[in-house]
């Protein structure tokens, strides 16, 4: 009978260190003969019809001027696609490419057109390869695009933390009041805090994978959003429990930080509807925002209720959960593009799970009960009310 407990003659201990490079080595040189000989022998050739390479273009991002038009392109195509003419409006102009020749799979390159482009009209670009393929990008309401000067920063700056910071830390004043509620009171509020970071979820998808659809191809939208959002969630998580499950404060900074992440996503495509001359944001909309974004500082404020932390706490939860708007409101007015205004839509999405989730664990260690105490009528009206909460105003910023 054999002894399984002692190693076989031919243990992986007692292989030589070259033997594991070679089997290493050996299906790297295969590969590369394969690929070789796929370059040097083109066996595609036979199947080839005449028919003209898959081409396609996407535009990631416009600039309107006083010397013109200027559109960021990126090609997806088969093959690199050359851009032959360009036509603003049904009538061909001359261009500048840079860089210039063909635009390989996956490369970008910026198209400058000296049109005399007129405010609060739309216009249409199209873009001619050397194949005869169009692709068109339409401009909806011309404006000036945002410059990188001063007063724009801080006039982003200012609407950025009315709509992001501004409320939060209102939410947070709540703080005191909050403390003297009892049992039943801290069921509603943890639930009124899973109740709004479930819309954000739901909202926070939503719009990555809208944002998604817009972006190249070769990006694979709706997979990048799964993949960024599940690894988003699992990094949290293993962080969140490396000294055990989070509780008190270091629940309510992943709150903030699951909010936060959520607003560098909005803030980016507030910021680059401003660039496009998409948003016309009147006081009622930005109220909106306002009122939208209040009850996240109580969910914030949720989990820290039976401690006492000092001033300077609040502001770093504050920041932390609103500052985010402000930044994505610079970088989607100045260098937008959808495929990572999603990638942060996602990222957030999945660090809001995160969140609800520990949420929930913590309720259900509250109490022996903890699973009834999920059920508890206090609970499911929390639960209600912050979903129908963000709900509702959700209703006063779609626009």
């Amino acid at each position: 009978m054999t002894d399984l407990s002692q190693p076989s003659a031919d243990t992986p201990a007692d292989r030589p260190r070259w033997a594991y490079l070679f089997w290493i080595a050996l299906p790297l040189a295969v590969l590369g003969l394969a690929v070789a000989w796929l370059l040097a022998s083109d066996p595609l050739s036979s199947f080839r019809n005449g028919a003209p390479p898959v081409e396609n273009i996407t535009f990631e991002r416009t600039i309107l001027g006083t010397d013109g038009i200027r559109v960021l392109v990126r090609a997806g195509g088969s093959e690199p696609m050359t851009i032959a003419q360009v036509q603003v409006d049904d009538a061909y102009w001359q261009f500048t490419q840079d860089p210039p020749g063909p635009i390989a799979r996956g490369g970008t390159a910026w198209i400058t057109l000296p049109y005399p482009w007129v405010l609060g009209e739309a216009h249409a670009i199209n873009v001619v390869t050397n194949t005869g393929t169009t692709f068109t990008h339409e401009i909806a309401v011309a404006v000036p695009t945002p410059t990188r000067d001063s007063l724009s920063f801080a006039a982003q700056a200012a609407l950025g933390a009315f709509v992001g910071i501004l409320p939060v830390a209102i939410g947070l004043m709540f703080y005191p009041a909050l403390r003297g509620v009892g049992r039943s009171g801290m069921d509603f509020l943890l639930s009124l805090t899973v109740g709004l970071l479930a819309f954000l979820f739901v909202d926070a998808l939503e719009d990555a994978f809208e944002l998604a659809s817009e972006a190249a191809a070769l990006f694979q939208g709706p997979t990048m959003i799964v993949l960024a959002s599940a690894a988003s969630f699992l990094l949290l998580m293993a962080a969140g429990r490396r000294s055990g499950t989070p509780t008190g404060l270091a629940l309510a900074t992943f709150i903030a930080l699951g909010i936060g992440l959520h607003n560098l996503g909005e803030g980016l495509a507030i910021g680059a509807a401003f660039a496009s001359g998409a948003a016309g944001l009147g006081t009622f909309l930005v109220l909106g925002f306002t009122l939208h974004n209040i009850t996240e500082g109580i969910g914030i404020a949720a989990p820290i209720l039976k401690q006492r932390p000092p001033l300077r706490t609040f502001a770093a939860l504050t920041l932390l959960a609103g500052g985010p708007a402000v930044v994505g409101l610079w970088i989607g007015s100045l260098a937008y593009a959808p495929q990572w205004s999603a990638l942060a839509l996602a990222v957030g999405a999945g660090a809001i799970l995160q969140v609800i989730v520990e949420l929930v664990s913590m309720q259900l260690r509250q109490r022996a009960d903890g699973t009834r105490a999920l059920f508890a009528p206090a609970a499911m009206a929390g639960l209600a009310a912050g979903v129908g909460f963000m709900y509702v105003t959700a209703m006063l910023v779609k626009i």
